[in-house]
């Protein structure tokens, strides 16, 4: 597969199911944004167990279908033992690897050594800034990390929360780190806030939609393995918390289950539908039909409930041949 290069060319993998997982390789994270979606605080849980980490890193290496191993948390470089095993490790199985970053350990033009010798080896960084991330740890960070990053020849995404002047004040930042032709060297991505972690008192959906007019969606073909064993089928923040569906989550214990895991999300009729086609054309389906005029205020409230219904069994458990049809639309 070629080598991802730009925002959407990782999009494109991502969204080709069992290309991709997102390692999620700590809870823990300097910065303190209030927006943040997963509650990441200074103390946060982080690696403890480091036979775990190389086991599961060592399988998703192995796995010939992984064409892109992302990882994020927390903040990843925080984790510098950690960090520097699973990109050295999965980069030498050939794997294209993404990572998702505040820049905080830019704290002065020149990054430490280590991380100098571990850019080299991604595919692209993922940059995050906002009026949080500045009010959190200022601009000079991220104006260090984009040219520590550009530096490398490694390709930048920066993702912006769109409020405010916040767009305005990361063009700002990043002609100031790259020049005026920044936009050869980096993608600057509005994102929205989401109702998730600290977030949930910033942010709520915006309106409620009938169940029948979701369409596909598209965090659900890409699993989520997190430092701790733990695998879920997406990268919602509340369900790799612990929230939602417990069939959402598989905790495992060593490499061999994480893989199994790992691979039972992609193969699940029920989720390859919902990344296919979508929870909204499910609702035309008996065990769902009642489904199709509630309205929902966000797309995973839509799957939750159907995830719970399915995970009950009886009448919803007998339609996976419709499941697997459904899902089967798009290969």
């Amino acid at each position: 597969m070629k080598a991802a290069a730009t925002h959407q060319e990782i999009l494109d993998i991502r969204r080709e199911r069992g290309s991709s997982v997102l390692l999620f390789l700590t809870d823990r994270c300097p910065v303190g944004c209030a927006h943040c979606s997963v509650d990441s605080r200074p103390d946060s849980p982080r690696i403890t167990d480091f036979d775990l980490l190389e086991s599961l890193v060592d399988r998703l290496a192995a796995m010939p279908e992984l064409a892109m191993v992302g990882i994020s948390g927390g903040e990843p470089f925080v984790e510098r033992r950690g960090l520097t095993l699973a990109v050295r490790r999965l980069a030498a199985a050939g794997k294209q690897v993404v990572i998702y970053t505040s820049g905080f350990w830019a704290a002065s033009p020149r990054a430490p050594e280590w991380i100098d010798r571990l850019l080299p080896l991604t595919t692209a960084i993922y940059l995050s800034t906002d009026a949080h991330h500045v009010d959190g740890q200022g601009p000079e960070r991220f104006v260090n990390a984009a040219r520590v990053v550009a530096g490398h020849s490694v390709p930048i995404v920066v993702q912006c929360v769109d409020e405010g002047d916040s767009l305005a004040a990361t063009r700002a930042s990043l002609t100031e780190a790259l020049g005026p032709d920044w936009p050869r060297r980096a993608e600057l991505i509005p994102t929205h806030g989401l109702p998730h972690g600290r977030g949930a008192a910033l942010y709520a959906w915006q309106q409620r939609t009938p169940g029948r007019d979701f369409g596909p969606c598209d965090v659900v073909d890409a699993t989520v393995v997190r430092y701790d064993g733990r695998v879920t089928a997406c990268c919602n923040e509340s369900v790799i918390m612990g929230a939602g569906p417990a069939a959402l989550r598989r905790d495992a214990t060593d490499g061999a289950q994480v893989e199994a895991a790992v691979r039972g999300f992609h193969d699940d009729d029920f989720l390859r539908a919902l990344g296919a086609v979508g929870p909204g054309v499910l609702t035309g389906l008996p065990q769902y039909r009642d489904l199709a005029d509630r309205e929902f205020s966000s797309i995973c409230g839509l799957c939750w409930t159907m995830t719970k219904r399915r995970s009950g069994g009886g009448d919803a458990a007998q339609h996976d041949a419709l499941l697997a049809a459904l899902a089967g639309l798009t290969d």
